[in-house]
């Protein structure tokens, strides 16, 4: 059974340090047991990055007016709210966990939305911009600024949501977009959103495969950067936030030039 102490060994030698700000995806079962359960992995996580670094994670939000069978339905759909919905499923368990961990803060754009929990949690999630969500004025906009990284515990290579990131970022043609409504929390009152950004639910554009997030982050270990290695029972990846978004950038636009 892993302890606390032991993971965040563990997580220490993969190269985490006091003040990192780290956006983490994270298959909790692969771990294997935990003695504390989840909890422990994320005091483990916060161990490691000190008083002054950030852990973040990818909640989402389980609405999806595609999944909506009737729109005389819209009514009864309660708005996004930062501090009380839920992280989406699809995630896993761990956003969720980390959302409503002690101090936690969430940001404001639904589909997109994510919680941090540290140091920087405020400004990681403060401003996060309603439309285009994925972009600069985002949290994984800020943990590229911030030099931060992205870690996998026991999580797909194609879940590296910041990958989304470079989506918004590449300079290539036919990009996908999705308009939408959402209803959302102002002042206390429920009201229903235009909102627009890049799709996320398939690749960005035509003809990438749906699971090419996992090329890229093959692609960019056999350069020898990033690292692999065990958290528990966990096959887990570690990359700098900054360095991959570039890495991906640049695949994107040679395989999809202008």
């Amino acid at each position: 059974m892993w302890t606390r102490s032991v993971l965040a060994g563990q997580i220490s030698a993969f190269g985490i340090e006091p003040g990192d700000a780290i956006l983490v995806h994270a298959g909790l079962r692969s771990v294997g047991p935990v003695l504390g359960g989840p909890d422990a992995l994320i005091a483990a996580l916060m161990d490691t990055v000190g008083p002054t670094g950030t852990i973040m994670g990818y909640c989402d939000w389980n609405y999806d007016d595609r999944d909506l069978p009737d729109p005389a339905l819209r009514v009864d759909v309660p708005p996004f709210d930062p501090e009380r919905s839920r992280a989406t499923r699809d995630n896993g368990a761990f956003p969720e966990l980390l959302r409503t961990t002690p101090g936690a803060r969430r940001s404001a754009s639904p589909g997109a939305s994510c919680a941090a929990l540290g140091g920087r949690a405020e400004w990681f999630t403060a401003d996060h911009a309603l439309d285009y969500g994925y972009g600069p004025q985002s949290p994984f906009g800020k943990l590229v600024e911030a030099g931060g990284k992205t870690m996998l515990i026991g999580a797909p290579l194609d879940t590296m949501t910041l990958l989304h990131h470079a989506e918004h970022l590449a300079d290539i043609p036919g990009k996908r977009l999705r308009r939408y409504q959402a209803p959302i929390l102002v002042d206390g009152q429920t009201t229903w959103r235009d909102f627009e950004e890049f799709d996320t639910s398939d690749p960005v554009v035509e003809g990438l495969p749906d699971d090419y997030f996992a090329d890229v982050v093959e692609d960019f270990l056999a350069t020898g950067q990033g690292r692999r290695g065990l958290i528990g029972h966990a096959p887990s990846v570690l990359v700098d936030a900054p360095a991959i978004v570039a890495f991906a950038v640049d695949w994107l636009e040679h395989r999809c030039p202008p």
